[in-house]
């Protein structure tokens, strides 16, 4: 199964390479399913994985001219904020036996990992569903836009803090949409601020818990593999074309966690 997983891994830096964002929604079932970990140090280990990855692939985009710092400063502050909080505050006192019902009883992974289902279900939705204007307006942006942008950069926090998701589909529509970035800079800026996020919130409680070191840098490497050649491929290949069928394998991979962790 673990070579099934350092492939998965491949996978996870091609996407993040290529559309931004969407590939760090499979780090934490990768390394559930395939690698054995429980839930709760699987969301520790995807911070890292999805923090180096996204530094990494950030670089070529930098390079270009396709990252706008201030805007990543107006959506990252509030972001970081909200997951030093969870890391530190919330996270850590979810009790090992959430709630019972007769002879069902809920524990902190399969809570931790409905969760994760339900945001890969929303993700897949926006994926399938949501096409992001690249159009931008001639006004300029709304106050009420930033305040907004921020707002959600603190929900993207919680749930980042929460189960180790860089939260690069709600990223980069914040960006297009409310901050009037255009897509190519958005997905630059997106992948500053998921790996500033993932990077602050695994340092933030590593010591926490115990990481064996030697796995995680080497499925960080690989998924960092996967980045670079993501970001070549996307000067041939439009990401966005490939957002959908994505989205799709998104949403089969969250239901299946729901069926597995209630019903079977």
């Amino acid at each position: 199964m673990e070579i099934i997983g350092y492939a998965a891994a491949v996978l996870i830096g091609v996407s993040l390479g290529l559309i931004g964002g969407g590939g760090s929604i499979l780090t934490v079932p990768v390394l559930v399913y395939l690698f054995g970990l429980d839930a709760f140090l699987a969301t520790e280990y995807s911070l890292f994985i999805v923090g180096i990855s996204s530094l990494v692939g950030s670089v070529s985009y930098f390079k270009k001219g396709l990252v706008n710092f201030k805007m990543a400063m107006i959506f990252g502050i509030p972001s970081v904020l909200s997951i030093f909080l969870t890391r530190i505050y919330l996270l850590p006192f979810i009790p090992e036996e959430v709630f019972r019902i007769q002879n069902f009883t809920i524990t902190r992974d399969i809570f931790l990992l409905l969760i994760f289902a339900g945001l890969m279900i929303l993700a897949s939705y926006k994926m399938i569903k949501s096409k992001v204007s690249e159009k931008l307006s001639e006004r300029a942006i709304d106050k009420n836009n930033t305040l907004l942008a921020a707002g959600q950069g603190s929900v993207v926090g919680v749930l980042t803090g929460l189960v180790g998701a860089g939260g690069g589909f709600m990223i980069i529509p914040a960006l297009v949409n409310l901050l009037k970035i255009p897509m190519k800079i958005a997905i630059g800026t997106s992948l500053v601020i998921i790996s500033f996020n993932s990077l602050i919130g695994f340092f933030s409680s590593v010591n926490h818990v115990k990481i064996e070191w030697e796995l995680l840098i080497s499925i960080a490497a690989i998924a960092v593999a996967g980045i670079i050649i993501g970001s070549q491929l996307s000067k041939k290949i439009d990401g966005k074309k490939l957002k959908p069928a994505f989205g799709w394998f998104i949403l089969i991979m969250g239901i299946y966690i729901i069926t597995k962790e209630i019903f079977l």
